[in-house]
C-alpha cells in the first residue's frame, strides 16, 4: 500500500510547476558563488574546495531552504479540499505523511544532484585545473539530502496547519538563515535547519571526519523518528 501512496504522490507532481523552481533556483546561487569566487580568487586558493564554500554560502542558507519550503508547501496544499478523500484510503495517516516525506526526500536528492552538476560546470567556467573531488561531492550531496529531509519533516507539518503557501516558505528561509549562527557556534549538528548545510560542509569542506559523519547520521535519524512520531500523533487527532 505504501508503494501505491508513493506512486500517487509521484503522479501528482508529474506536471506540477515545481520543476520550474527546481531548474531555476539552484542556478542563481551557482552564478553568485562562481562570481564571488572569481572576484576573490587571489585569497581563495583551494580551487574546488574554495569554490564549494562560495556556492554553498548562497545555496545552503538561502535558496535550498526556500526550495524545500516550496516543495513541502506545494505537496501539502495540493490536498486542500481533498484531505477527506486521502485519509479515507485503506492506509494509516502515518503512511500518508511518510509517503509525502519520502517523495520530498527524493526531490531534495535530485536537487542536490543538479547542484553538484552546476558546481562541476562552474568549476570549468572558472578555469579550475585541479582534479574535481567527485567522491567528496557525492558524500556532501548524500548528507545534505539527509539534513534536508529533516527540514522537510518540519516543513510538511507546518504546511499541514498553515494553508498559506508563502508563510511556510518564509519560515524555511528564516530557518536557513538561522543556521549561520548555529554553525558559527559549532552547533550545526543539533539545530534542525542547520543540518543540511552542516552535512554539505558549507563553511569548511574539511570540517567533518568519519566520527562526525557517524554522529550526524544518528542525529538525523533521531530527528526523523521524532518528527514522524509527532506527525503521527497530530494527524491521528485532527480533522482536515
Amino acid at each position: 500500500m505504501f508503494l501505491r501512496l508513493l506512486n500517487a504522490e509521484r503522479l501528482k507532481l508529474k506536471r506540477s510547476p515545481l520543476w520550474l523552481a527546481f531548474v531555476i533556483m539552484p542556478v542563481i546561487p551557482a552564478v553568485l558563488g562562481t562570481l564571488n569566487y572569481m572576484y576573490n580568487i587571489e585569497i581563495l586558493t583551494k580551487q574546488w574546495l574554495s569554490l564549494w564554500t562560495q556556492h554553498t554560502l548562497f545555496t545552503c542558507y538561502f535558496f535550498l531552504p526556500v526550495l524545500i519550503g516550496i516543495y513541502c508547501a506545494y505537496i501539502m496544499n495540493i490536498e486542500n479540499g481533498n484531505w477527506n478523500k486521502v485519509l479515507t484510503m485503506p492506509s494509516s495517516r502515518t503512511s500518508v505523511f511518510m509517503a509525502k516525506l519520502t517523495i520530498t526526500g527524493v526531490m531534495i536528492f535530485i536537487s542536490e544532484v543538479w547542484i553538484a552538476l552546476l558546481f562541476a560546470l562552474s568549476g570549468r567556467i572558472a578555469g579550475l585545473t585541479a582534479p574535481m573531488p567527485v567522491g567528496r561531492m557525492a558524500v556532501w550531496c548524500v548528507f545534505g539530502t539527509m539534513g534536508g529531509i529533516v527540514i522537510a519533516g518540519v516543513q510538511l507539518l507546518l504546511s499541514s496547519f498553515i494553508r498559506s503557501f508563502a508563510l511556510p516558505v518564509a519560515v524555511s528561509l528564516c530557518g536557513g538563515i538561522s543556521a549561520l549562527g548555529f554553525i558559527s557556534k559549532d552547533m550545526g549538528n543539533i539545530w534542525i535547519y542547520s543540518l543540511m548545510s552542516y552535512g554539505m560542509n558549507s563553511n569548511s569542506p574539511e570540517q567533518l571526519d568519519e566520527r562526525g559523519y557517524a554522529l550526524f547520521i544518528i542525529v538525523c535519524m533521531a530527528y526523523i523518528v521524532v518528527i514522524a512520531a509527532v506527525n503521527s500523533f497530530i494527524f491521528s487527532r485532527r480533522d482536515f
